[in-house]
């Protein structure tokens, strides 16, 4: 089999996927890249209106070579695979060490009013989350929890930033992502849906261990975390139903975003598994 041909550097496909790289592009074409392996098979899986939510596939030979099962999946689906050398891959992707495999994938968020009538029991929300690593790490958290859905404020880094996808890793194509939503809304719709709101704070008033010994955790619950300089603000604590710290048992001043994100998701998950949890219950 002889080495196929490259796509040019200059070609509209490479000039448009590159375009991807700027937030006002991937809104204006509703567009944006998933790099690497996971992310990209996860995207193939993953359906929007029915089509393969990949539109199309970047692969340097080595790396088509190397992943052949991903490379014939997107030929199966009917993507458009378009193989092309380092410099072509690296330039769209932006990293310092490119994977070899990109895709340009349609956009996946959900409207928020989906997520609420689907009753969801485990949700993070992230309120004025400006980190796109962050960002994403807490989708993956949130993902391998067993989460429900993540909602990104209006306040929030753009689901869509490439950091954010690849901190994801493939976990954006696996549950449903709000954006865009008023905190003052989303804390709202969830609480009129039966889900308590809790705010996440190092300085909260109420210690998550004492939490899960009272038994009050396994409910339908919505975390709020935010910003990771500042937390949340005095407005958005004052609309959840309480304001939970994890606790510190040793001397480290404070847990990043994303640790205590986990933390916090992962006490609600046993929770609610737990023998009279909310999802030990069969739906009525």
């Amino acid at each position: 089999m002889g080495t196929p041909e490259l796509i040019s550097p200059r070609s509209p496909r490479v000039t448009a996927a590159r375009r991807l790289a700027r937030r006002a592009f991937r809104g204006k074409e509703r567009r944006f890249i998933a790099e690497g392996p996971q992310a990209v098979r996860e995207a193939i899986a993953h359906r929007t209106g029915g089509a393969p939510t990949l539109i199309e596939l970047f692969a340097t030979v080595e790396a088509a070579e190397r992943h052949s099962e991903i490379v014939e999946a997107a030929h199966a689906a009917g993507v458009r695979v378009h193989f092309a050398d380092d410099r072509t891959v690296a330039d769209i992707s932006q990293t310092v060490t490119p994977q070899g495999l990109l895709g340009v994938c349609h956009f996946l968020d959900s409207p928020f009013e989906e997520i609420l009538a689907a009753r969801p029991q485990l949700i993070a929300v992230l309120a004025n989350v400006r980190d796109p690593g962050n960002a994403g790490t807490v989708l993956r958290c949130a993902d391998a929890a067993g989460a429900d859905a993540v909602v990104l404020t209006d306040a929030s880094v753009d689901l869509y930033n490439p950091k954010s996808v690849r901190a994801s890793v493939g976990s954006l194509f696996h549950l449903p992502v709000a954006v865009g939503v008023p905190v003052e809304r989303v804390v709202g719709g969830l609480q009129g849906a039966g889900v308590r709101i809790l705010a996440a704070d190092g300085a909260g008033d109420r210690d998550l261990d004492a939490e899960l010994d009272a038994g009050s955790m396994g409910g339908p619950t919505a975390w709020v975390f935010g910003n990771e300089a500042w937390g949340l603000p005095e407005e958005t604590r004052a609309l959840a139903d309480a304001v939970v710290r994890v606790p510190i048992h040793g001397r480290a001043e404070s847990l990043n975003l994303a640790t205590a994100a986990a933390v916090c998701l992962y006490a609600s998950a046993r929770a609610q598994r737990s023998p009279g949890g909310c999802r030990a219950v069969s739906p009525a």
